[in-house]
Protein backbone atom coordinates (compact mmCIF):
# COMPACT_ATOMS: atom_id res chain seq x y z
CA UNK A 1 0.00 0.00 0.00
CA UNK A 2 1.66 3.35 -0.88
CA UNK A 3 2.55 5.80 1.85
CA UNK A 4 2.53 9.56 2.07
CA UNK A 5 3.99 10.77 4.99
CA UNK A 6 4.81 15.15 5.11
CA UNK A 7 3.12 15.53 2.13
CA UNK A 8 5.57 13.15 0.44
CA UNK A 9 5.11 9.90 -1.37
CA UNK A 10 7.70 7.33 -0.07
CA UNK A 11 8.80 4.41 -1.88
CA UNK A 12 9.35 1.55 0.50
CA UNK A 13 7.85 1.33 4.32
CA UNK A 14 10.57 0.56 6.83
CA UNK A 15 8.40 -1.07 9.03
CA UNK A 16 7.36 -4.63 8.46
CA UNK A 17 4.56 -5.30 10.00
CA UNK A 18 4.52 -9.03 11.79
CA UNK A 19 1.29 -10.81 12.84
CA UNK A 20 0.80 -12.04 16.39
CA UNK A 21 1.90 -15.81 15.63
CA UNK A 22 4.95 -14.96 13.21
CA UNK A 23 8.78 -14.99 14.34
CA UNK A 24 10.24 -11.48 14.63
CA UNK A 25 13.03 -10.65 12.16
CA UNK A 26 16.42 -10.60 14.02
CA UNK A 27 16.54 -6.86 13.18
CA UNK A 28 15.19 -4.29 11.10
CA UNK A 29 12.04 -1.51 11.93
CA UNK A 30 8.85 -3.78 12.89
CA UNK A 31 5.10 -3.27 13.29
CA UNK A 32 3.21 -4.97 15.68
CA UNK A 33 -0.29 -5.77 16.97
CA UNK A 34 -1.28 -4.06 20.71
CA UNK A 35 -2.32 -7.57 21.64
CA UNK A 36 1.34 -8.55 20.93
CA UNK A 37 2.71 -5.81 22.62
CA UNK A 38 0.63 -7.12 25.63
CA UNK A 39 1.86 -10.40 25.76
CA UNK A 40 5.32 -9.69 24.59
CA UNK A 41 6.06 -6.42 26.23
CA UNK A 42 9.47 -7.17 28.19
CA UNK A 43 11.17 -9.24 25.38
CA UNK A 44 9.83 -6.03 22.66
CA UNK A 45 11.09 -3.03 24.45
CA UNK A 46 14.72 -4.87 24.24
CA UNK A 47 14.78 -4.45 20.70
CA UNK A 48 17.42 -1.73 19.39
CA UNK A 49 15.87 -1.27 15.95
CA UNK A 50 12.79 0.62 15.24
CA UNK A 51 9.49 -0.97 16.71
CA UNK A 52 6.26 0.21 15.64
CA UNK A 53 2.76 -0.42 16.82
CA UNK A 54 -0.95 -1.15 15.69
CA UNK A 55 -3.72 0.46 17.44
CA UNK A 56 -7.16 -0.96 17.58
CA UNK A 57 -9.33 2.27 17.26
CA UNK A 58 -11.28 1.51 20.55
CA UNK A 59 -8.36 1.56 22.93
CA UNK A 60 -8.81 4.10 26.03
CA UNK A 61 -5.77 6.63 25.29
CA UNK A 62 -5.84 7.23 28.72
CA UNK A 63 -4.60 3.46 29.12
CA UNK A 64 -2.19 3.72 26.78
CA UNK A 65 -0.79 6.90 26.30
CA UNK A 66 2.50 7.28 28.87
CA UNK A 67 3.47 3.71 26.80
CA UNK A 68 3.49 5.67 23.62
CA UNK A 69 7.05 6.91 23.76
CA UNK A 70 8.48 3.87 23.28
CA UNK A 71 7.42 3.79 20.36
CA UNK A 72 9.06 5.10 16.76
CA UNK A 73 5.27 4.76 14.95
CA UNK A 74 2.46 4.45 16.34
CA UNK A 75 -0.48 3.51 13.60
CA UNK A 76 -4.53 4.76 13.90
CA UNK A 77 -7.71 2.53 12.25
CA UNK A 78 -9.77 4.12 10.64
CA UNK A 79 -12.47 1.26 10.11
CA UNK A 80 -15.22 2.91 8.15
CA UNK A 81 -16.51 6.12 7.37
CA UNK A 82 -18.20 6.75 9.93
CA UNK A 83 -15.79 5.59 12.93
CA UNK A 84 -13.69 8.82 13.46
CA UNK A 85 -12.36 7.72 17.10
CA UNK A 86 -8.72 7.89 15.89
CA UNK A 87 -8.63 11.55 15.18
CA UNK A 88 -9.26 11.70 19.06
CA UNK A 89 -6.74 9.31 19.70
CA UNK A 90 -4.48 11.26 17.69
CA UNK A 91 -5.29 14.35 19.51
CA UNK A 92 -4.75 12.97 22.96
CA UNK A 93 -1.33 10.90 22.12
CA UNK A 94 -0.05 14.32 20.85
CA UNK A 95 -1.77 16.90 22.58
CA UNK A 96 -1.80 15.54 26.22
CA UNK A 97 1.06 12.19 25.85
CA UNK A 98 3.21 14.25 24.05
CA UNK A 99 3.90 12.23 21.41
CA UNK A 100 6.77 13.08 18.88
CA UNK A 101 7.06 10.33 16.86
CA UNK A 102 5.30 8.90 13.37
CA UNK A 103 1.24 8.79 13.47
CA UNK A 104 0.00 7.07 10.53
CA UNK A 105 -3.41 6.22 9.30
CA UNK A 106 -4.90 3.43 7.89
CA UNK A 107 -7.88 1.81 6.70
CA UNK A 108 -10.76 4.21 5.06
CA UNK A 109 -8.47 7.09 4.80
CA UNK A 110 -9.94 9.66 2.58
CA UNK A 111 -9.09 12.73 0.20
CA UNK A 112 -11.20 14.70 1.53
CA UNK A 113 -10.32 14.44 5.22
CA UNK A 114 -6.61 14.37 4.62
CA UNK A 115 -6.14 17.87 6.01
CA UNK A 116 -8.18 17.45 9.41
CA UNK A 117 -6.56 14.06 9.89
CA UNK A 118 -3.34 16.47 9.32
CA UNK A 119 -4.71 18.86 11.95
CA UNK A 120 -5.56 16.12 14.19
CA UNK A 121 -1.53 14.98 14.43
CA UNK A 122 -1.40 12.57 11.82
CA UNK A 123 1.84 12.55 9.69
CA UNK A 124 1.93 9.79 7.52
CA UNK A 125 -0.98 7.60 5.83
CA UNK A 126 -1.86 4.51 4.28
CA UNK A 127 -2.93 5.39 0.78
CA UNK A 128 -6.07 2.83 -0.33
CA UNK A 129 -4.91 2.56 -4.17
CA UNK A 130 -1.61 3.01 -5.67
CA UNK A 131 -3.43 5.79 -8.87
CA UNK A 132 -4.45 7.83 -5.75
CA UNK A 133 -1.14 8.77 -4.46
CA UNK A 134 -0.69 12.15 -6.06
CA UNK A 135 -4.10 13.34 -5.41
CA UNK A 136 -3.60 12.39 -2.01
CA UNK A 137 -0.28 14.39 -2.09
CA UNK A 138 -2.27 17.73 -3.85
CA UNK A 139 -4.51 16.81 -1.21
CA UNK A 140 -1.77 17.46 2.00
CA UNK A 141 -1.25 20.92 0.73
CA UNK A 142 -4.22 22.25 0.20
CA UNK A 143 -4.24 25.06 2.75
CA UNK A 144 -0.87 26.85 3.54
CA UNK A 145 -2.63 28.72 6.63
CA UNK A 146 -4.54 27.84 9.65
CA UNK A 147 -6.96 29.81 11.61
CA UNK A 148 -7.19 28.11 14.96
CA UNK A 149 -4.61 26.24 16.91
CA UNK A 150 -4.60 22.41 16.48
CA UNK A 151 -2.45 19.09 17.30
CA UNK A 152 -0.09 19.57 14.14
CA UNK A 153 1.63 22.32 15.69
CA UNK A 154 1.44 24.89 13.14
CA UNK A 155 1.16 28.71 13.92
CA UNK A 156 -2.21 30.10 13.54
CA UNK A 157 -2.75 33.30 11.49
CA UNK A 158 -3.47 35.41 14.23
CA UNK A 159 -0.58 34.53 16.45
CA UNK A 160 1.90 35.08 13.41
CA UNK A 161 0.01 38.48 12.81
CA UNK A 162 0.56 39.39 16.84
CA UNK A 163 4.32 38.04 16.74
CA UNK A 164 5.14 40.21 13.41
CA UNK A 165 3.47 43.22 15.22
CA UNK A 166 6.27 42.33 18.17
CA UNK A 167 8.62 42.36 16.52
CA UNK A 168 8.03 45.57 14.73
CA UNK A 169 7.67 47.06 18.19
CA UNK A 170 10.68 45.91 18.97
CA UNK A 171 12.33 47.73 16.61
Amino acid sequence: MPLLKHGRILGEDAFQPVADDAALPASGAVLVSYARWQAEKDHLSGRNDPLGILLPNNLDMLDFGKEAERFDLIVLQFPKFSDGRAYSQARLLRERFGYAGELRATGHVLQDQLWHMQRSGFDAFEIPRADAVEVFAKASRTFSHVYQPAADGRVSVLKQRLLASQQEAAE
